[in-house]
């Protein structure tokens, strides 16, 4: 069974816009950590493997009482960088990630992403499993982002490194 979504223009430039923002927020948030896992993936190229969840983005209504509820839950050293705030987790084996606050809807959201050799390639992949593009390949200084959504809707980012 094939699931057509369909968004009002509303909805389409909110999630444009959210993307937007979110491609020049992961352009402050990621080069440092993205390269080493992409250099940690190409050791083990020989093994077959998933593709890794690098990165992470909580949406809310107001970031700094966002960021005061998860610096005092998980003791993260969260930075304000721009408009969005940097997450360092601080964990072994933990990914980073991001705080923003658009102002738009949506208002609450966590989006993961998830590092691919080709992003485009995976949003067709993503399709023809029933899913659907939200957001096409869009270049950022450290490579490419681009949003789909799942069979029930869900919303992953994928994160394409710079060759």
């Amino acid at each position: 069974m094939r699931v057509t979504y369909s968004l009002s223009l509303k909805q389409m430039l909110c999630a444009l816009s959210l993307a937007a923002v979110s491609g020049a927020l992961l352009t402050l948030a990621l080069p440092v950590r993205w390269t080493r896992l992409s250099a940690a993936a190409q050791t083990n190229a020989a093994k077959p493997a998933g593709q890794p969840v690098v990165h992470f983005e909580i949406g809310g209504r107001d970031s700094a009482k966002t960021q005061t509820f998860y610096r005092k839950l998980f003791d993260w050293e969260i930075t304000q960088a721009g408009p969005a705030a940097n997450i360092n987790t601080g964990g072994a084996g933990g990914i980073n990630g991001h705080i923003t606050a658009l102002g738009h809807e949506p208002f609450n959201y966590v989006t993961v992403y998830v590092q691919v050799s080709d992003a485009q390639a995976y949003l067709d992949k993503a399709r023809s499993l029933g899913g659907k593009t939200l957001v096409p390949p869009v270049t950022i200084p450290t490579g490419k982002f681009a949003w789909l959504a799942d069979p029930d809707g869900n919303t992953i980012g994928l994160l394409q490194p710079k060759k």
